[in-house]
């Protein structure tokens, strides 16, 4: 928007702060370059377009702004004399995107200085040539350092969910093992008492018998799992077994029984095999009977162990987005449930998870593996504020519909965030945590993927007991050219220019 050209004279521009040391001279070369604008209430310039110029207000108010999603969030209402915007890093040339990093309205008729960007850069490398070179080291040496200790943070996490996968891949691993080394014994053990029924006098009909007995034991062996006992009804469960078993004539019955027990058999089922078979082959029968049982239930342990590697394995690959497309539709409950199982390990015991899911809401478009980095960082975040309490605590994951976009919030009973830090935690490299624990780039990195990335937005409410970061994410994907696009790099609050001598290094894309 172009406003109103107005007589620039030396002596206003000098009662500017950013102008006051300047000499006569340079004075008039900046009112031969550029101009003095009235603009009428309205936007002045929008985020995104080209930034073309330098704006430093005389007199009025000023208004900046952010897009976040498909919103225009104010982040800046002043009305100080000689608050700068615009084209601030017109200085680094095309070594960064020169585009304007917000968008900026009147809400009154208000006069700036205005400074095309090429004169603007021209007269920083001429006049102030050591500040030049000291600010894009600054920016570039801030920039790299930050590159540095956010690749070191995502190894430190990697090495993390690495430690906590390896835990939980030990368990059913070990377990499948002990039940093959069993299993391999056992099927040794049935070899022979197969060998002792072949040497017996048995006609064919008993063993027909003995076989059929033994396959309907295999099916009560793969029900039991629907009809498991509590701890007492079991006890009472072998008591009876092994009170049969004693009856007739089996010597260890009290061994056995716990075993039948574990495979939903019962007295019933024993007189069932005594009407089956003969009475001076039962106890053999029992003896290959409890062999069969033994080893389906270690089939069973090791298909129960191998299905859970499997499910690991497969929430690995979930969580690190392997062989998938950068970009695509997900369900955000797969990413959640996938990081959760991921960070397992990290959880612990002494934090209880809560799942409120709401499973009706639409798949959104994504960067998936970018996200599982976020619900990385926020559950991380709960875990350590939970337990810095010392005690127990619940951390409940909560997905909903609100209007147009797709809440997924975090909620951990911790101590909360003191309302004088709470403006500055999604800085780069402010964090509570102890020397070494924390890099301060975890929220820096999540907002940056959460609003640049995905067009969202992440925001925190905060009481002591009752912390909350919610992220809010477009259920449709942007309009080509809405919202600042993947790798711009900018951060909350930065390029404001809303306060003397203030200005934060933008990202180069």
């Amino acid at each position: 928007m172009s406003g109103e050209y107005v007589h620039c004279d030396p002596q206003e521009i000098a009662s500017l702060f950013l102008f006051e040391k300047l000499t006569p001279q340079q004075l008039g070369q900046l009112c031969a370059e550029g101009r003095v604008e009235r603009f009428e209430a309205g936007p002045v310039y929008t985020e995104g377009d080209p930034a073309s110029c330098f704006y430093v207000m005389i007199e009025g108010t000023v208004v900046l702004s952010r897009r976040v999603g498909g919103d225009d969030i104010e982040v800046s209402r002043t009305s100080q004399r000689g608050v700068y915007a615009g084209a601030m890093q017109a200085y680094l040339g095309d070594r960064v995107p020169q585009t304007y990093t917000n968008s900026m309205r009147v809400t009154e008729p208000t006069r700036f200085f205005v400074l095309p960007a090429l004169a603007f850069s021209d007269f920083m490398q001429e006049w102030f040539p050591m500040a030049a070179h000291l600010l894009e080291g600054l920016f570039f040496g801030a920039k790299n350092t930050q590159r540095a200790i956010g690749q070191r943070e995502r190894l430190l996490a990697l090495g993390s969910l690495s430690a906590g996968l390896t835990h939980e891949l030990n368990n059913p691993a070990a377990a499948a093992v002990r039940a093959t080394a069993t299993l391999r014994e056992r099927v040794g053990k049935m070899r022979h008492k197969l060998a002792v029924i072949a040497q017996g006098h048995y006609s064919r009909e008993a063993i027909a018998d003995l076989i059929e007995v033994q396959e309907r034991t295999v099916e009560r062996v793969a029900k039991a799992k629907a009809t498991a006992l509590s701890p007492l009804e079991a006890s009472d469960r072998e008591d009876e077994l092994a009170d049969w078993l004693d009856d007739h004539g089996f010597t260890e019955g009290w061994r056995i029984a716990p075993t039948f027990v574990q495979a939903g058999l019962d007295v019933d089922w024993l007189e069932q095999v005594a009407a089956a078979v003969d009475a001076d082959i039962l106890p053999g029968a029992i003896g290959w009977l409890n062999y069969s049982v033994e080893t389906e239930l270690l089939m069973d342990e090791i298909d129960d162990s191998t299905t859970r590697i499997s499910h690991l394995v497969d929430a690995a690959k979930q969580y690190s987005q392997l062989d998938r497309a950068p970009t695509r539709v997900v369900d955000v409950h797969e990413l959640l449930d996938s990081t959760l199982l991921m960070l397992s390990g990290k959880i612990g015991p002494r934090v209880r998870v809560v799942k409120d899911y709401d499973h009706s809401l639409p798949k959104v478009p994504a960067y998936p593996a970018e996200l599982n980095q976020v619900w990385t960082n926020l559950v991380d975040n709960a875990v350590f504020a939970i337990g810095s309490t010392g005690g127990d605590g619940t951390l409940t994951v909560r997905t909903a519909r609100e209007g147009d976009r797709l809440l997924v919030e975090f909620r951990d009973t911790g101590p909360g965030i003191p309302a004088d830090i709470r403006g500055r935690i999604f800085d780069p490299f402010f964090t509570t945590k102890p020397v070494g624990e924390g890099t301060g780039l975890g929220l820096d990195i999540s907002w940056r993927i959460v609003v640049n990335k995905h067009h969202g937005s992440l925001q925190v409410e905060s009481v002591p007991g009752d912390t909350r970061f919610q992220v809010l994410l477009p259920l449709t994907a942007p309009e080509p050219g809405t919202g600042t696009e993947p790798g711009t790099g900018t951060e909350p609050g930065t390029g404001t220019g809303n306060a003397p001598g203030t200005e934060t290094a933008e990202e180069p894309a």
